[in-house]
């Protein structure tokens, strides 16, 4: 199966926001009281690091699509904001154990 760079542009697209729901139901499935963030931080950042190179790499095969484009700027955006989010939660811990 050979795919033209429109297909694979479109199923890095998808792909890119793939990382944010994995974060999103890591997050509520390690909630609680009982959350070690030594556990969900590696998670968080590296399905933030690989979700924002698929959102790259979408982007950059869809440069002059606009309606194309928007799927990876999506991915990129939402990978940046659970990457600034977990950011925060590191800086938290560092705080709290100071």
């Amino acid at each position: 199966m050979i795919l033209n760079k429109n297909k694979a542009g479109m199923i890095l697209g998808v792909f890119s926001i793939l990382p944010v729901i994995v974060s999103i139901s890591a997050f509520l499935k390690l909630r609680g009281p009982d959350f070690d963030p030594y556990v969900g931080v590696p998670i968080f950042l590296i399905s933030s690091i690989i979700g924002i190179m698929l959102a790259g790499i979408s982007s950059w095969l869809f440069k002059r699509r606009i309606s194309m484009l928007l799927i990876g700027l999506l991915g990129l955006i939402a990978n940046l904001f659970i990457l600034v989010c977990t950011l925060l939660l590191l800086f938290a811990i560092g705080m709290g154990e100071a």
